[in-house]
């Protein structure tokens, strides 16, 4: 698998590209990303980063709802995760994620 960069060496494709494109400070084409733009995302992160957590598998299942809605129909995702003895979507996360469609 290659990874799609942009004309210098930043990858833009990965977990990791957008943290590491926010910890250069650099865009992906290469602009400089507003210092106020930094400073508040720092901000908001600090807070979560001090927020109690739930439990990794509540993690775990949150975040396959909220990246997978993006590349796979309801259906099927609803079903991956009844596979995986994870809690099928909520009517919340339907409306949410899918009736925007």
């Amino acid at each position: 698998m290659t990874a799609e960069t942009t004309p210098g060496t930043q990858t833009t494709t990965g977990a990791d590209a957008v943290d590491q494109a926010i910890a250069q400070g650099i865009d992906f084409d290469g602009s400089p990303i507003p210092p106020q733009k930094l400073e508040l995302y720092h901000q908001v992160m600090a807070l979560e980063g001090n927020r109690q957590r739930s439990g990794v598998s509540n993690t775990m299942r949150s975040r396959i709802v909220r990246i997978g809605a993006k590349h796979i129909p309801q259906s099927e995702l609803n079903q991956l995760l009844i596979s995986a003895e994870f809690a099928p979507l909520k009517d919340k996360e339907i409306a949410f994620y899918y009736n925007s469609k």
